[in-house]
């Protein structure tokens, strides 16, 4: 039987966008579903022990971007390390994804979550802006004025709220994370292990 992925995503995490090609892949080769969630990681690090970028000791925001450095060369996919529009503020879109999903489909979700990331991780855009926005939706094939008129209903922002409690009450901690059963595999870096226990069934 098929299993099912559930993906907790920040629209602002380049690790969320260096494993979004990658989750898709494997989730189209095991014939898995898969369920973008884009939650709310300024709630969920206070309650989980995180601390967002600007607050982290300085050794640690070194790291991260020798890490990003390493990841970006291994995988062969491009980054920018310091992008101009990071962080950018991800509501509007996320409750464009979150209503796509309840409304579309999870897959053409999954498409606009990952071109918001890229925009921000390659193409130097900000997903913030509306008109960028608009665009961006455009680009992944969808009509951009009804969709946003109906992710400005305050379900979605609802919705997304109660996903991330959601998120928390299930363990999620940080970002990207996929969920399979009870399992939590937290980070791109874990995608391996995804694919074992995809493979596994």
């Amino acid at each position: 039987m098929p299993l099912h992925i559930d993906y907790y995503a920040s629209l602002n995490s380049p690790w969320t966008h260096l494993g979004a090609a990658r989750i898709t892949a494997m989730a189209a080769a095991h014939e898995a579903s898969l369920r973008i969630f884009p939650v709310d990681f300024g709630t969920i690090f206070p309650q989980s022990g995180g601390l967002p970028l600007p607050k982290r000791a300085p050794q640690r925001q070194a790291y991260r971007m020798m890490e990003l450095k390493r990841w970006r060369d291994h995988l062969g996919i491009p980054i920018t390390l310091e992008p101009k529009f990071f962080p950018a503020n991800e509501l509007q879109a996320a409750c464009c994804v979150i209503a796509l999903r309840e409304t579309v489909g999870d897959a053409p979700a999954v498409r606009l979550a990952h071109k918001v990331l890229k925009a921000v991780w390659q193409e130097e855009r900000n997903p913030g802006d509306p008109a960028t926005l608009a665009a961006l939706i455009r680009e992944i094939g969808e009509e951009p004025e009804p969709l946003m008129r109906l992710a400005a209903e305050p379900r979605w922002a609802e919705r997304r709220a109660a996903d991330t409690a959601a998120a928390l009450a299930r363990g999620v901690f940080g970002a990207p994370s996929y969920v399979i059963g009870e399992e939590i595999f937290w980070g791109q870096d874990r995608l391996m292990f995804v694919e074992k226990r995809l493979a596994a069934g």
